[in-house]
């Protein structure tokens, strides 16, 4: 039986249909750098306990945000099985703290372990109603109550799955070669 693969669902954001997961967070970071995306995520979790609506001007801008932050967490599911067969290639000589940004140290070696953190502790239903509840209550003018739902482990998660993606687009990966012994020497 043949694994079918479901739709990275990029075609909302960035016009055209990505289905390798690299291709994807190149064209996320593409679409946006760094930056932005923190920015937006941290913005959309500063307002959802507030009557303001966050980006007023452009509250439309959420909805794609929240497309392209979909495709981008549909694109780490896929990528924490990868270490297997992908490599990042080798750090940098001069590493420093601002480089790891907010990634422990083994992390910033193989950012494959992040992706791996993060699904095991969270489910990708539990990633995506984050990012659902986070941009429906920051563009909400209603301060609405909640009960025992973490917001800031998915947060964090997302903030470190953010970091570790940039972090393979600007080192590169390399396929790992499958090193075969001839036993029969």
């Amino acid at each position: 039986m043949k694994k079918s693969k479901i739709s990275l669902e990029s075609f909302f954001w960035s016009a055209e249909e990505i289905e390798n997961p690299f291709a994807l967070i190149d064209s996320f970071f593409d679409y946006a750098d760094l930056d932005s995306h923190k920015q937006i995520l941290t913005g959309a979790m500063l307002f959802v306990q507030k009557k303001e609506v966050y980006n007023s001007d452009y509250p439309g801008q959420l909805f794609v945000f929240y497309t392209a932050f979909r495709s981008f967490l549909k694109a780490c599911v896929r990528l924490q099985h990868k270490d297997k067969k992908w490599k990042i290639k080798e750090s940098p000589e001069s590493w420093s703290y601002l480089h790891q940004a907010s990634l422990l140290k083994d992390e910033y070696l193989n950012p494959f372990l992040v992706f791996q953190r993060a699904f095991t502790e969270k489910t990708f239903a539990e990633f995506d109603f984050f990012l659902c509840e986070i941009f429906h209550l920051s563009a909400s003018p209603f301060v609405e109550e909640f009960v025992d739902i973490d917001l800031i482990t998915p947060y964090i998660h997302m903030v470190k799955m953010l970091d570790a993606a940039q972090l393979m687009r600007e080192r590169g990966i390399e396929k790992i070669k499958d090193k075969k012994v001839d036993i029969s020497e």
